[in-house]
């Protein structure tokens, strides 16, 4: 056993990572050791940069224990950055975490400065004063590259800002000269934020936190209120919203919602939350009460501003999907199914079911949707998977079956049409497959079924018939 990770009173005593167990408490036997549970320092770094997100949308994860914060225009709303940084810092520490932290315009040297030097706040003309007294760890580099570097006499990183670049790149890569200058912010360096940054976004920050889910309904329709001018100028509506939960003590919840339409009336927008609250109650734990509520519009769509029509069908289609939003916000989005057309001319592949949710228009047929067969040519029931059929005899070579049987039933075929040949897709089910003839058949009873045969008569394999469906 080795320690993976040591606190400052550890390291003073001069234990170091990766050293045995055994040996530091020789020199220290009252060390207290905790087993790494990697799973739980994930889950603990995924909470405090959802906490995070109260000062930028824009976080990011780096590595195990640290975070950046792209912090670019938000920094007016806390009173400038040194008072951005000691909110963050004071508040990590009244959640009893240690943390340091750094700002400045280039990521490399917001890294160095926290873990080498005392953190605080740079300037771009100190940047070179500041980073030249810290070790050559301080910028990224591979054990090895540092182990090189000081073995040569390098140590700090002030002794290669001023070195010749060429032979160090020779005898080092080009890595080293990339992350000097990432340090220096000579060389643009881009985060990637952990989530996906919403095209709109309001928040209400409260001075006293509130826990009913009345006034959470009520704030959110608020938040949605001031949204709407914004989506007016755009000329579009949201689809997917997401409302952001902050805990006084530091717990973030997220709740999503989606729409069949695009939505602006915030009384429309907070009752999907309403239903969806309602389905996450028993997850959704208000605790002493959040301080923050965000409203994030997360996916946007041009919103059609027609007038209703007096005949009603203006209203009926915002009812329809008033029910649908509603319905899949309570019940989830797989709830209400519907189907769509697909680019295939074989029967079980031209339909797909979809979330209604996502399908469900503002009252526009897509040229995909106005096409449809009637029912004299397509089955009202078409089954999932083709089932067999026994048939003892039929017109050979390509006639319709005497009778058949189909779930021990004896079908006596009194009148039929076809057949109608329909090949298989090659390029999906492979150059071998066989095509299919098709038959619209009546039994003695009245029963109208679709059924088909699988080859030919005179070939090997014999062929094969199926039922696909059945007629009202």
């Amino acid at each position: 056993m080795r320690l993976t990770a040591l606190d400052e009173a550890a390291a003073a005593i001069g234990l170091k990572k990766n050293q045995a167990v055994a040996e530091a408490r020789a020199i220290c036997p009252k060390l207290d050791v905790v087993e790494e549970d990697p799973e739980a320092d994930r889950r603990l770094l995924d909470g405090i940069a959802d906490w995070c997100d109260r000062y930028t949308p824009l976080v990011a994860l780096d590595g195990r224990d640290g975070l950046y914060l792209d912090i670019t225009g938000c920094v007016h709303l806390f009173g400038g950055e040194k008072a951005l940084l000691q909110d963050i810092l004071s508040r990590l520490f009244q959640m009893g975490l240690d943390a340091r932290g750094a700002i400045s315009s280039a990521p490399g040297l917001s890294w160095a400065i926290s873990r080498f030097g005392n953190g605080g706040v740079i300037a771009d003309e100190e940047m070179e004063l500041v980073l030249s007294p810290l070790p050559v760890a301080a910028l990224r580099l591979e054990e090895e590259t540092v182990a090189a570097l000081q073995k040569l006499g390098l140590k700090q990183t002030g002794d290669l800002i001023h070195a010749p670049r060429a032979p160090l790149a020779r005898r080092f890569g080009a890595q080293l000269l990339l992350r000097l200058d990432q340090a220096l912010g000579l060389d643009e360096e881009p985060i990637s934020p952990r989530r996906p940054v919403a095209s709109l976004s309001a928040e209400r920050r409260l001075a006293e936190p509130v826990q009913a889910e009345e006034d959470i309904l009520h704030l959110t329709g608020q938040i949605a209120l001031s949204l709407k001018t914004s989506l007016e100028e755009r000329g579009a509506g949201g689809r997917a919203f997401e409302l952001v939960l902050f805990r006084v003590d530091g717990r973030v919840f997220r709740v999503a919602a989606g729409a069949s339409q695009p939505l602006r009336d915030p009384r429309r927008i907070a009752a999907l939350f309403s239903e969806r609250l309602h389905a996450v109650h028993d997850d959704l734990d208000a605790g002493y009460g959040f301080e923050i509520l965000r409203l994030n519009v997360t996916r946007h769509e041009a919103f059609d501003a027609a007038q209703e029509d007096f005949d009603g069908d203006r209203q009926k289609d915002v009812s329809l999907a008033s029910f649908v939003d509603r319905v899949s916000a309570r019940l989830g989005e797989d709830c209400l199914q519907s189907f769509q057309l697909r680019e295939s001319h074989v029967p079980e592949r031209s339909v797909t079911a979809a979330p209604a949710i996502r399908t469900l228009s503002s009252g526009k047929k897509s040229e995909k949707s106005s096409v449809s067969w009637s029912r004299g040519e397509r089955p009202l029931r078409l089954f999932p998977r083709p089932e067999v059929v026994e048939v003892s005899l039929a017109e050979v070579p390509e006639g319709p079956p005497e009778s058949f049987r189909w779930r021990r039933m004896l079908h006596r075929v009194s009148r039929s049409e076809g057949p109608e040949r329909l090949a298989m897709e090659w390029w999906i089910d492979g150059a071998d497959v066989q095509a299919r003839d098709y038959f619209r058949i009546e039994d003695d009873a009245g029963h109208r079924f679709w059924i088909y045969r699988e080859g030919l008569y005179g070939q090997m394999p014999p062929p094969r018939w199926f039922m696909h469906g059945v007629f009202a």
